[in-house]
């Protein structure tokens, strides 16, 4: 299988930390493809209409995306614990944090066009506060919320991935939160994410 990718987006890392996770990255090609709103990769929309990464290229089968339908597909190639708990509350826990941790990173996305990729003269800045209001409300509820002695799963990788990235982009820190703090600390300690470290700019 070949994942298109990229070294600077939470998105594609966290499919590949997912890989990694669940034991099955070594079957995996992985190609680094630059894509923004403003810059088109024919390869990528080839494959993706939104022109987005990742996406996974299967030898006998269509294409995949995005990050949750990947993982999602992930979860069907192994034979151990699945990340993706397939009834329960645990399920709706899991899916529950993967959307928190998407909806954090579009924010922060979102907050980065307002304060530093779009024009000066094009910023609005009350969607900037708007956006960062939307972070810091995040952070304190993942600080009141998480688990942080629950099995692992998607939610878990989601999140490290996301708030990875937060500091990687020098976007709001979520530091001054001990319990969210200690967990993610420890997370990325973890091979998976080790094996899988952000690099690079993003080009327009």
């Amino acid at each position: 299988m070949i994942l298109y990718y990229q070294t600077h987006s939470p998105f594609a890392r966290k499919a590949l930390v997912f890989a990694h996770e669940v034991g099955i990255a070594e079957r995996l090609q992985v190609i680094h493809h630059e894509t923004s709103p403003t810059l088109r990769n024919e390869k990528v929309h080839a494959e993706n209409p939104l022109g987005k990464v990742p996406v996974l290229l299967r030898p006998e089968d269509e294409a995949i995306f995005d990050s949750d339908v990947i993982c999602a597909y992930f979860d069907t190639l192994h034979d151990g614990r699945k990340l993706i708990p397939e009834s329960g509350e645990a399920r709706w826990r899991a899916l529950r944090l993967q959307a928190v941790a998407q909806g954090l990173a579009q924010a922060g996305i979102g907050l980065r066009w307002e304060t530093d990729r779009r024009p000066a003269g094009l910023r609005y800045p009350a969607l900037a506060d708007g956006y960062s209001e939307k972070v810091e409300q995040t952070y304190d509820w993942l600080e009141q919320t998480l688990d942080v002695d629950a099995p692992l799963d998607i939610g878990h990788v989601a999140l490290a991935t996301t708030l990875s990235w937060m500091a990687f982009r020098h976007l709001p820190s979520f530091r001054d939160r001990k319990t969210l703090t200690d967990w993610f600390d420890a997370f990325e300690a973890r091979p998976s994410m080790r094996a899988t470290p952000l690099s690079g700019e993003t080009h327009d």
